[in-house]
């Protein structure tokens, strides 16, 4: 948690393996990500790591369903177990009903939600959330926070969520603010 320009969205980019941290050592698994070549590092990123970001970054192209699809197609799934599995997602996560339509004709709850379901259908080891409800109503929020946690509770899947809001905070089990590019875990954290 921190304020806006404080280094969150970095340090989250640098605890998924997207970027080289200037200093320091990130591991996962044991192993410095790092060390690890950008081939490595892109297949955690299909198969270990998930991805929500603020506005969902879904593909416009695709379909609701093809796009929670998605990532497994990419590891190599067949079309339909990878649709089956999408919609099984989408129907946790309460959105089965706009699986036809593309991410333009959907509310922006909903595409979080669809975001939502993507970044938990291949079963990631952790799910990395950038600002997930940042682009929504308080409502919306909370319904997306929810199932987020539901859904990740359900799978062992860690979450690192980064957010400005306190109300979204306060689902997390630990807090670690970060200010001016320095990180500390709040007093009386999990």
């Amino acid at each position: 948690m921190g304020p806006s320009g404080s280094g969150k969205s970095t340090l989250l980019h640098c605890l998924a393996g997207i970027i080289r941290p200037d200093s320091g050592t990130v591991r996962y698994a044991t192993h410095p990500l790092s060390d690890l070549s950008d081939a490595r590092r892109s297949a955690l990123r299909r198969t270990d790591f998930g991805f929500v970001f603020q506005f969902g970054q879904l593909v416009p192209e695709l379909t609701c369903l093809e796009n929670v699809a998605l990532p497994l197609r990419l590891n190599g799934t067949r079309r339909k177990p990878a649709e089956r599995q999408a919609r099984d997602w989408l129907e946790r996560l309460e959105v089965a009903d706009v699986a036809a339509k593309r991410p333009g004709e959907v509310s922006g709850g909903q595409g979080q939600r669809v975001a939502v379901a993507r970044a938990l259908a291949p079963r990631p080891r952790v799910v990395f959330a950038d600002e997930p409800t940042g682009a929504l109503d308080s409502l919306n929020g909370e319904r997306v926070m929810g199932l987020l946690s539901d859904a990740a509770r359900a799978t062992s899947a860690a979450v690192v969520l980064v957010t400005h809001e306190a109300r979204v905070a306060a689902y997390a089990d630990r807090e670690v603010v970060v200010r001016d590019g320095v990180a500390r875990e709040m007093a009386g954290a999990a």
